[in-house]
């Protein structure tokens, strides 16, 4: 009997970033120096006192199962924060806890949308936007921002995008993977879009929210508390608690997607480990100021990335006001040929080229739909910057026009 793969299966595209980072680890164990800003995850450890949790949790036994949609203290402190930040009450019936935020999005699509139904999707965007909407049936509809309007959608391209078919509009701000955020003011023209279109779904993927260096980026839903009876608040402790490997975010919504999802999660993973929603609980009752030393490095991190890459010949690159990203535009150096005789046509082409040539290992544009970008994470270390960006200002020296 030949092996069957799922149409399903076969359809979904892989994570670029992962393929960029798995070959950089490839080269890395050949023996080659590479230097990555490919990671989506925060160079710190997680604080102790949420390591200190986990542990007392441990050895106080509770190793078992807890609630399909998470221990009620834990979804008590959600509540909590959830009424602090966004300025929402919610009952703890809203709230799934999961086995991170990606698994939120993911099941959130699949309790909201049938065949068909299209889901805007303003680029760049995280990898993993599209091909979920797409596992759910959906159709993935892009709205391509630009550099100019630092890559956020306006409320009238929101409004050209939207047909009779839309049932939803994914926002993701602080944006991976730009850094992007969108202002109170934004935020309302958009609102007032999505108020004439009641049929439409608000997904706000807030999980870079601590991660803010200049201003604020507030949550949709604190803007225009009215469109949270359709919207998704998908968040989880990975990147402002330094806590990417132990899975655990959650959602919150309307109580009837949160039992649509919660039956989709107890079929597929039930609740997450018990362990980490025990740390989940300690990082939400720390004081937010025990965040800021984290906080304050990458902020000076970004300064220094970004006066870098503006110094560079035909880059130009913004600076995001959240995150841990820099997106800098290459598109004047697309056409130009390496030193070693190689055009580079796309980003795609430039970062494999970088990786395989230069030892540095970013992710292209192409990955989240901009062809003109790339991204580079400075979740890293001073050291590793510095390196990464010496290797990066050699190679763009190495491009050359064509014409020459």
């Amino acid at each position: 009997m030949a092996i069957q793969v799922s149409n399903r299966a076969q359809s979904l595209a892989p994570s670029q970033t992962l393929k960029f980072s798995a070959r950089a680890k490839e080269l890395a164990a050949e023996g080659k120096s590479i230097v990555a800003l490919t990671a989506g995850e925060p160079d710190f450890s997680t604080p102790n006192v949420i390591c200190e949790a986990a542990i007392k949790a441990i050895k106080a036994g509770h190793h078992g199962y807890t609630m399909n949609t998470g221990l009620p203290a834990l979804r008590e402190r959600i509540a909590a924060k959830i009424k602090r930040d966004q300025g929402l009450d919610v009952g703890l019936d809203q709230i799934v806890v999961s086995n991170g935020a990606k698994q939120s999005i993911g099941f959130s699509m699949l309790a909201t949308l049938n065949p068909g139904d299209e889901v805007i999707i303003p680029t760049p965007y995280w990898v993993s936007y599209p091909e979920m909407v797409r596992f759910a049936e959906g159709a993935p509809i892009f709205v391509r921002t630009s550099y100019e309007s630092a890559f956020k959608m306006s409320a009238a391209q929101l409004e050209q995008a939207i047909t009779a078919k839309t049932r939803g509009v994914i926002l993701c701000s602080p944006s991976n993977p730009t850094g992007s955020c969108y202002t109170h003011e934004e935020l309302l023209e958009l609102a007032e879009v999505l108020r004439a279109h009641p049929d439409v779904m608000i997904y706000s993927d807030e999980i870079y929210e601590y991660l803010v260096y200049d201003g604020e980026a507030p949550s949709l839903f604190t803007v225009a508390p009215d469109l949270f009876d359709r919207g998704v608040i998908i968040n989880g402790f990975s990147k402002g608690f330094a806590m990417t490997g132990w899975r655990l975010g959650y959602m919150v919504a309307p109580a009837e997607i949160a039992k649509g999802l919660a039956k989709i999660q107890s079929q597929e993973t039930s609740a997450p480990s018990t362990i980490s929603q025990y740390a989940g609980i300690a990082a939400y009752d720390m004081p937010l100021s025990d965040l800021e030393p984290m906080r304050q490095t990458f902020g000076s991190r970004r300064d220094r990335i970004v006066k870098r890459l503006k110094a560079m010949p035909g880059i130009k690159c913004q600076t995001p006001p959240g995150a841990f990203y820099v997106f800098p535009d290459i598109s004047e150096l697309l056409g130009r040929v390496t030193d070693y005789g190689v055009s580079i046509h796309t980003s795609t082409d430039f970062c494999m080229e970088a990786l395989e040539h230069a030892g540095l290992g970013m992710v292209p544009g192409d990955a989240f739909g901009e062809p003109n970008g790339i991204r580079l994470s400075f979740a890293a270390s001073d050291d590793q910057l510095e390196e990464a960006l010496s290797r990066l200002d050699a190679f763009v020296g190495g491009l050359t026009s064509t014409s020459s």
